[in-house]
């Protein structure tokens, strides 16, 4: 941080705003590579794999319920969590492929 304002000081005593433009665009650059797009990229993957759902696929909703797709429609899926036990949910709250979920976690 010291460098950082050092390079600043520098910039404005030498009497040109060169310097600052430069520091403040290499730093927006850093935030877009390792903040912005990584964000982008995993949710176009998200939206991607909701999108490739299936009936009778395993899946695990945000709220932590493991269930299988019983009924796939516009806005929301038909899980069945247990025998006879089928609860409707909003498409966007699933979270993930339990088998890949599982087998993540050996």
């Amino acid at each position: 941080m010291n460098l950082l304002f050092a390079f600043l000081l520098q910039a404005e005593g030498a009497g040109g705003g060169g310097m600052m433009w430069i520091l403040l665009i290499g730093m927006f650059v850093i935030m877009y590579f390792f903040m912005i797009r990584p964000q982008n990229k995993k949710q176009k993957e998200i939206a991607n794999f909701r999108k490739s759902l299936q009936v009778n696929q395993a899946v695990v909703t945000a709220g932590g319920i493991h269930g299988t797709i019983k009924e796939i429609a516009d806005t929301y899926v038909v899980l069945e969590i247990a025998n006879n036990v089928k609860i409707k949910i909003d498409k966007n709250s699933i979270f993930a492929d339990a088998a890949a979920t599982q087998q993540a976690g050996k």
